[in-house]
């Protein structure tokens, strides 16, 4: 048998160490996304095509469209429903459902008014009860699902009954409560806008978070003789992230400015996010999602999992409840009704997050409602009727379905192969 000389296999060695560092670097990451995007992991790719997409389309037929003011209406009106579907995002990642948000992001508001208008309590006592409302509700469902076994399909359905039975039988006859305009709550929801110096401060933050990340990361992989990772493209990534945010950032500033609403509502977004990444309990959901049985037998309390969601499910949408009678100035009975549950399930499936179960970002729900309003905005600054945006966003919807059963036929062709 012929053997290779020392010289020749440490040359073989540096060759392949080249080739490693050269595939780590932005040209690396660059095929390495082509090749995820051929194997089905389109990722957000198609949701930001679509959102673009929209957004040219409407410009050129109202240029009014792309006004910084009337991007910034957008922004507040997106908050409310985009906490909504942030708790959707996670139920949907458990390959669950949950029909209620809408009625209980209803009733939540019509709490709010009941406590604080009518009975005379502080504001703080009437937000917190509607957040104690969601988390007991999300208590409900998930012990009918863990004890009883009953799909949530039809524990929720039940609950969006209860729940808006509930919110008509406090509000009354009057059926209507208004807030006072000049309180913080509503001064919040539709006035109050971040300072320019603070929304520049917060565009750079994101970018600083990625290369402190990424350096942790370089660092804990060469310390543990791995392949480090290329800084260049962590560098690329935190870049032009940053870019984009400022270049938003100056162009709202040019109208009223970033909604200190929106704000939070990315905040939270932040925040689940680090969550579902960063934690044992985010690395759980994923698991129980993909396989509930597998994730069972590796040691996951499932049924502990599977409470958490719909928890975090039920009090987003009560949150969301709060901030829209903030941005109305009122709560009603038509407060959750009509296109809530429609908007809010939507925004999570077209930001991403499969139907299936163990696939989903919590930035789904940033992205998603995000084109949910901008399709909204865009029909009624052509003066257009509601039912062309119900059949508009029911077809955004359904490619977005298709879009993610396609991707899942893909990455099973390709697990099999």
């Amino acid at each position: 048998m012929n053997r290779s000389s020392p010289e020749t296999q440490q040359t073989r060695f540096d060759q392949a160490d080249t080739r490693l560092r050269r595939d780590e670097g932005i040209a690396g990451a660059l095929r390495g996304f082509v090749d995820r995007a051929r194997s089905g992991d389109l990722g957000m790719l198609p949701v930001i095509f679509g959102l673009l997409l929209i957004s040219v389309v409407f410009t050129s037929i109202n240029p009014v469209f792309i006004a910084p003011n009337n991007l910034v209406n957008l922004l507040f009106d997106a908050a409310a429903v985009g906490l909504i579907a942030l708790g959707v995002v996670c139920v949907l990642l458990l390959g669950e459902i949950d029909l209620s948000i809408g009625s209980m992001s209803g009733l939540a508001s019509a709490i709010v008014g009941v406590l604080w208008v009518n009975s005379g309590m502080p504001l703080p006592i009437g937000i917190g009860a509607a957040l104690a409302t969601g988390v007991l509700m999300g208590c409900v469902y998930g012990f009918l699902l863990n004890r009883f076994g009953m799909p949530s399909f039809v524990s929720t359905l039940a609950g969006l009954l209860a729940l808006l039975g509930f919110q008509l039988y406090i509000l009354g006859p009057s059926g209507s409560i208004n807030l006072p305009y000049a309180s913080p709550l509503v001064r919040f929801g539709q006035i109050l806008i971040m300072p320019d110096w603070f929304s520049y401060t917060v565009a750079i933050v994101p970018g600083i978070l990625i290369v402190l990340s990424g350096l942790r990361t370089i660092r804990q992989r060469a310390a543990a003789n791995l392949s480090p990772g290329s800084l260049s493209v962590v560098l690329a990534k935190a870049g032009v992230l940053t870019a984009a945010l400022l270049l938003a950032a100056y162009y709202l500033n040019q109208g009223r400015g970033v909604p200190w609403m929106f704000g939070l509502f990315v905040l939270l977004v932040m925040i689940m996010h680090y969550a579902f990444t960063r934690t044992k309990w985010g690395r759980s959901m994923f698991a129980v999602g993909g396989n509930a049985e597998a994730a069972r037998r590796s040691g996951i309390n499932v049924k502990r999992i599977r409470l958490s969601a719909f928890i975090l499910c039920s009090t987003f949408a009560a949150a969301g409840g709060v901030l829209a009678a903030a941005r109305l100035a009122s709560s009603s009975q038509q407060a959750g009704a009509g296109d809530v549950n429609l908007n809010a399930i939507a925004a999570a499936v077209i930001g991403g997050t499969s139907l299936f179960g163990g696939r989903g970002s919590a930035w789904s729900a940033l992205l998603g409602v995000l084109v949910i309003q901008a399709i909204s905005n865009g029909l009624t600054l052509l003066n257009l009727s509601s039912s062309l945006r119900y059949m508009i966003t029911g077809g955004v919807l359904a490619i977005a379905v298709i879009v993610d059963s396609l991707a899942r036929q893909s990455r099973a062709s390709h697990g099999r192969a």
